[in-house]
């Protein structure tokens, strides 16, 4: 913890937007690993020095590539991160409706003579052939 309440609150600030990279799913404000408890004190060391939040996250994207932000830029090497949702979105709702339209095309299944039979008297409560001959 920094002495500066100042200093801490922007510390705080930057660590959200960290990703721990032992936890993956906590920012560094939040987790107990020792490695964010590292990254904090390194960003809280740098930001004490005077250097800006971009300068900190400029030495951070160096060291551990963009992984460590929990919004990374939109670049060629990480278009897929930003895109891939959305194309997988559009294909399941392409393949839904191509699934759609072809069981809408697909001609009812038709019954015989006897199964239509059957199925009336089912329904008007008359004791069908099959069950006639049980004992």
């Amino acid at each position: 913890m920094a002495d500066d309440p100042e200093l801490e609150a922007r510390v705080m600030a930057l660590a959200r937007d960290l990703r721990c990279l032992v936890c993956q799913n906590e920012s560094i404000a939040e987790s107990r690993a020792p490695l964010a408890v590292d990254l904090r004190a390194q960003v809280r060391e740098q930001l004490g020095a005077g250097k800006s939040e971009a300068d900190v996250l400029d030495f951070l994207v160096s060291r551990y590539g963009d992984f460590v932000l929990y919004k990374p830029p939109f670049r060629a090497s990480t278009a897929l991160l930003w895109l891939g949702p959305g194309f997988l979105l559009l294909g399941g709702v392409g393949w839904l409706l191509f699934r759609l339209r072809r069981r809408a095309e697909e001609p009812l299944p038709q019954l015989s003579d006897e199964e239509r039979r059957r199925a009336r008297a089912l329904l008007e409560g008359a004791p069908s052939d099959s069950q006639e001959q049980q004992p």
